[in-house]
């Protein structure tokens, strides 16, 4: 099973906001997921990012693949896998 970490949408119409999870990488973008890492709201000015960083570097150690937003999240946040 191949583990990505990505961003799941939640929130109004017009009013997007996103959790960051580990997920299968073939459920679909709102269905299952494994465990939340985080939120990220891009609406609001600047953009309010939380992440439970032991939990993603955990995830990240164990070979889960971030897809390119996560990717530039988590760089903006210094988040990285300790290997």
């Amino acid at each position: 099973m191949a583990v990505k970490i990505r961003l799941q949408r939640f929130g109004a119409h017009k009013n997007p906001q996103y959790r960051i999870v580990a997920c299968d990488s073939r459920s679909p973008r709102d269905g299952k997921f494994l465990e939340i890492l985080g939120t990220y709201n891009p609406i609001a000015n600047p953009a309010i990012v939380n992440v439970n960083a032991e939990a993603t570097t955990k995830w990240l150690n164990n070979g889960a693949q971030p897809t390119q937003t996560v990717k530039n999240i988590l760089k903006s946040l210094d988040v990285k896998p300790t290997k």
